[in-house]
């Protein structure tokens, strides 16, 4: 079973060498590894060059946002499973693609998620908050549940039948994908209880105040257009639950 990894990047050369490295120290061989490229400019792109042996498939080229970027990859990928791994994270062991892949050989299900690190921007190694998403019900998604986007594996098949990711989102696009996946399409995850990637704090959806109204604006939308009852009060427990997730300081 190959699984297609992706990652977009822009300008990320501090932190896209422990990216790549997390993949290509994967115990599972069979990745196909795509990495997309905005047009950097500080240096990412010789730092991708020298792990281009492990690269299936670069490119480097404007696009639109994030997403038209992960979307571009989507097209080029062959595996039958498909991940995103934003340029700033990592793997959390060198076993985690097997574990994803074990679940899909073992359980009837067209999704893979599971749980994830956050950690101080400079220091991997200290954790600031648990994102310890379960099981889940269709109704969660009503009180604002998600799984954790870099650590959701799809069946490729998923996006012919339901479609890759809307750029009219903004930041809030791969919720958008979500609710449209599990909410109105009802696609079959199962959840694997461990720890599968680290993410650094400091993501753009939350670095001001106008951002973070943005985002919750797009969270609105996308929970109006997948036909989620009463998202306003979706919205609001949607950011409630990260507050139990402050485990450490």
């Amino acid at each position: 079973m190959r699984v297609s990894v992706i990652t977009a990047v822009f300008n990320c050369s501090y932190f896209i060498e422990d990216c790549i490295r997390s993949i290509i120290s994967q115990e599972y061989r069979d990745i196909e590894y795509i990495l997309i490229d905005g047009g950097s400019t500080d240096g990412t792109l010789e730092i991708i060059g020298k792990y281009s042996k492990h690269i299936s498939c670069m490119r480097s080229e404007p696009d639109l946002s994030m997403y038209d970027a992960i979307n571009k990859a989507i097209g080029l990928a062959t595996g039958e499973v498909i991940g995103v791994l934003n340029a700033d994270d990592l793997l959390a062991d060198p076993d985690v693609l097997s574990a994803v892949v074990n679940c899909f050989r073992r359980n009837s299900c067209d999704a893979v998620y599971g749980n994830l690190y956050f950690v101080k921007r400079n220091d991997l190694t200290q954790i600031v908050r648990i994102w310890k998403s379960g099981s889940f019900r269709k109704s969660d998604f009503r009180f604002g549940w998600m799984p954790p986007h870099p650590t959701l594996y799809l069946k490729r098949a998923v996006f012919k039948n339901c479609g890759e990711y809307s750029l009219s989102f903004g930041n809030s696009g791969d919720y958008e994908m979500i609710l449209r996946l599990f909410y109105k399409n009802d696609v079959s995850a199962f959840f694997l209880d461990r720890v599968m990637v680290i993410m650094r704090t400091g993501g753009r959806s939350n670095d001001s105040l106008l951002r973070i109204c943005s985002t919750a604006f797009h969270d609105y939308r996308a929970m109006k257009l997948n036909s989620v009852f009463n998202p306003v009060i979706g919205v609001i427990l949607k950011k409630l639950r990260k507050l139990r997730q402050f485990r450490y300081v």
